[in-house]
């Protein structure tokens, strides 16, 4: 696997038994490979322009930087990028993957790199599935991985993702449980060294099919009974997320694209400008009548747009109304309240001090007691309007946890409201970090987009006082929502994401990070 892309490498139809004498022209390409008798074989691919379309891991270590040791470490690797760069390209590829290495791991916590490597990089790994090489990785019975990456940084995806029994890769060394920067011997594996950890992977019969890319994946290569090349095309596509092993349903970290090289340079670049616009965007949502705000975002940058007919405040019965929406970022509320054109009061399970005391609109926590919140619940609508997220958590990809459904017994005037959100470089959502800094990430993205949609409100038939259970009406909202956005419901919950991304349950995470 190699850290910056290199020479496109030529290839010719055909395919190579096991031989020391294998060179770049003796290998057939990947679309010529063969479909027959797979599943009781084995498979050994390279990482890096093989099974991913891009050639260069630069993207993750930068992930691994930023995630995992802040804004100064990455600007600190993206200046020793270059060096990496000519090392690789006019010393060795290994000497350049160590520069990265040490830039980007050196001094954090074992357990901080693992987390990241379970929580963010997976959904970038997915995103540069190379669909030709997948098509041939997943017809196989056994599946190996052999990369000059960190081990630890590729097998959470690579296991729970795309099936890999095993990756074989750069193993880093740990002192009391924090990376060096450095890497145990034999080193990172490059040339002879994939080869040598391939053999002591298999001592007693070599893989049944290999995969590669370049030059330095010829050693282990010659191993394998059959081989093939992957040749570099800009045009491949990436793999559907249909046909991972699982779906990609939770995942955090603060960038939106994969940072190439040039992406992050204007990432970096972007933080300073991007900081002083959020600053301004949230004071002008905190502090200017709400008939303002519209037209203030829009001045901002930011678009809001708004479907369906809002309700008016009350009904002719006196009832308030109970928004009911999806939950795509903290600052859910406060757009409906924007598309409103007037305040409402938002329940919440958790919030941080500061995004409490910026609110422009009234927030009340819930304290997951089903009685007391019930009780609360019931004296807020008698004040007025109030708006409810029911999964109790953000989900970033399209679908929708399970909705709680104690709001369902509470209110028989129920809007279920579809939202939604558009964001180019950073997420407003985080798992791992400060809560207290989600609406300032989303503010400074260049032009964020918040979709309001309002549904019709549900029909009394379908409430619980028309004899529906309270789980009954959850679930319909849960669908009704998810048919609007064109979103997945699942049965997952606050938990099953907190268990995901930090390995806790959720239920005591308000600490202020960082």
């Amino acid at each position: 696997m190699d850290s910056f892309d290199s020479v496109e490498q030529d290839s010719i139809g055909g395919q190579v038994r096991r031989s020391p004498s294998v060179t770049m022209n003796s290998l057939g390409s990947i679309e010529n490979w063969s479909h027959r008798d797979r599943e009781k074989q084995t498979v050994v691919s390279d990482l890096d322009g093989t099974l991913l379309r891009g050639r260069s891991s630069f993207p993750y270590f930068f992930l691994m930087a930023f995630e995992a040791g802040g804004i100064i470490r990455s600007i600190v690797l993206l200046l020793a990028a270059p060096l990496a760069w000519l090392l690789y390209h006019f010393v060795s590829e290994a000497a350049g993957i160590r520069v990265l290495i040490f830039f980007s791991c050196a001094g954090l916590k074992m357990k901080e790199i693992d987390t990241v490597a379970r929580a963010v990089l997976p959904k970038f790994y997915a995103e540069d599935l190379h669909s030709g090489t997948w098509e041939a990785f997943s017809s196989f019975g056994k599946r190996y991985i052999l990369t000059a990456n960190p081990r630890v940084m590729v097998e959470p995806f690579a296991g729970s993702y795309i099936g890999a029994d095993k990756v074989i890769g750069t193993e880093l060394e740990v002192i009391r449980g924090y990376a060096t920067g450095r890497v145990k011997s034999p080193g990172v594996l490059v040339g002879r060294l994939k080869a040598d950890a391939l053999t002591s992977a298999f001592p007693d019969q070599m893989p049944d099919f290999g995969l590669g890319d370049r030059s330095t994946d010829l050693d282990f290569m010659a191993l394998c009974k059959e081989s093939y090349l992957v040749p570099f095309r800009k045009d491949v596509e990436a793999v559907s997320r249909d046909k991972l092993v699982k779906p990609i349903v939770f995942h955090d970290g603060r960038l939106v694209q994969r940072p190439t090289p040039l992406l992050a340079l204007l990432t970096i670049l972007w933080l300073p400008i991007g900081c002083g616009l959020a600053v301004i965007r949230v004071l002008a949502g905190s502090y200017l009548p709400t008939s303002w705000t519209f037209a203030a975002y829009t001045i901002l940058g930011v678009k809001v747009i708004v479907k369906g007919n809002p309700p008016p405040p009350r009904g002719g019965d006196g009832k308030s109304v109970l928004f009911v929406c999806s939950h795509r970022t903290l600052l859910d509320p406060i757009f409906l309240s924007t598309a409103l054109r007037r305040r409402v009061t938002a329940v919440t399970y958790s919030i941080s001090r500061l995004s409490e005391f910026l609110s422009p609109i009234k927030t009340v926590a819930l304290s997951r007691d089903r009685e007391r919140d019930a009780e609360n619940i019931n004296d807020l609508l008698k004040e007025g309007d109030l708006v409810i997220c029911p999964e109790g958590t953000t989900c970033r990809e399209p679908f929708l946890l399970r909705f709680s459904a104690l709001f369902a017994e509470l209110s028989d005037r129920i809007v279920p409201v579809a939202m939604n959100t558009r964001m180019t470089m950073f997420h407003g959502t985080t798992a791992r970090g400060w809560k207290g800094l989600d609406p300032f990430y989303f503010f400074m993205n260049p032009r964020p987009v918040y979709e309001v949609r309002f549904l019709e409100q549900l029909p009394h038939e379908l409430t619980c006082g028309a004899g529906k259970t309270s789980i009954e009406v959850a679930n319909h909202i849960q669908r009704v929502l998810a048919g609007a956005l064109g979103f997945e419901c699942t049965n997952f919950t606050r938990k099953d994401k907190y268990l995901v991304l930090t390995g806790s349950d959720g239920s005591v995470f308000r600490r202020e990070r960082r």
